[in-house]
């Protein structure tokens, strides 16, 4: 018998996963053949236009929609026949909150702390009054909640899915009707969370929030996942382009040149097309014509434009983290 001995690489641990995941409402096909994995202690920002099967996504990862098929995984339970056992350690906003218009905040939130089956009667009044601190809320505390505005009702929503310390946190859409100050405040609860190492899945459709916020993305479009994982990997791999910094800009794009290697000026060095060659060419290349290299980075393309190459291509079926080059290229 052969024994090997090489390291077995351990699967990371997953908060959440599909598999085959299908939802049909009649002839609409919603959501078609979606494998998501959210890694436990990132922040992933489930991107995609409008209709594309975020929301419903979410739902039957919540269990609150049966799939038509696949196999949905939350915190190592089943869903929906495990949702007793998960739930509880989970606080979601989906779709906007849902409370009582004529009752204060804070009556809203006591009712929804009365709920919670992990906190006691005398922890309720304590818990209510810190997830309304947490959130901006504590001197609108007792006005109406008719009285609110949609940003102020969609921090109420928050409030409700942190009134306990959770494993993971799933927020639909959470900075809508927030200001830019809102929007900053959800931006830091969302970096307070992943600190305590809580696991938060975020739907958005605010680009630049997503690159501030996630560690890892989910882009669905047509209700399919044409790319996913960890965000900087992803941004890095739409992109063609080495970016050099070196003193000797003439003398680096000339030896560019001389092997072929399409490149140009920028501000500190040039960029060399990898599109023609690979990262170590592109360095050989310029040491051995003796240009002084101060640094070399790949180009980073933002997540908007990333983002719309993956939407808008007709032809773009699901595919892995790996073959984000030959779709964005």
């Amino acid at each position: 018998m052969t024994v090997s001995n090489e390291a077995v690489t351990p699967a990371p641990a997953l908060a959440a996963r599909t598999r085959g995941l299908r939802k049909v409402y009649r002839s609409t096909v919603a959501v078609d053949q979606v494998d998501l994995e959210v890694p436990a202690g990132a922040v992933l920002g489930m991107l995609g236009p409008n209709g594309s099967g975020k929301t419903t996504t979410i739902r039957m990862l919540l269990g609150l929609v049966r799939p038509t098929e696949g196999e949905v995984e939350l915190l190592g339970q089943p869903m929906p026949e495990g949702a007793g056992r998960a739930l509880p350690d989970v606080g979601a906003l989906v779709e906007g909150p849902g409370f009582h218009p004529f009752l204060s905040g804070w009556e809203n939130l006591y009712r929804a702390a009365a709920a919670e089956p992990r906190l006691s009667d005398p922890d309720r009044k304590g818990a209510v009054s810190d997830a309304l601190e947490r959130v901006g809320l504590a001197g609108a505390a007792h006005r109406r909640y008719r009285a609110y505005s949609l940003g102020m009702k969609q921090r109420l929503g928050l409030a409700a899915a942190l009134l306990v310390p959770r494993r993971l946190v799933v927020l639909d859409e959470p900075t809508n009707g927030l200001d830019p100050a809102g929007t900053r405040e959800i931006r830091k609860i969302i970096g307070e969370l992943h600190a305590e190492g809580v696991t938060v899945l975020v739907s958005s459709h605010l680009l630049a929030e997503v690159e501030a916020t996630c560690t890892h993305v989910a882009v669905l479009h047509d209700g399919m996942i044409v790319a996913q994982g960890e965000l900087d990997e992803l941004l890095e791999s739409g992109s063609a382009g080495l970016l050099v910094s070196t003193p000797d800009g003439d003398q680096a794009l000339g030896a560019l040149r001389d092997n072929r290697i399409p490149g140009k000026l920028t501000r500190d060095g040039v960029r060399a097309d990898l599109t023609a060659a690979t990262a170590p060419q592109v360095v050989a290349a310029l040491v051995n014509a003796g240009v002084a290299v101060y640094e070399v980075r790949r180009e980073r393309t933002g997540l908007e434009d990333l983002f719309a190459r993956l939407t808008q291509d007709e032809e773009t079926g699901p595919h892995s983290l790996s073959e984000v080059d030959e779709v964005t290229t």
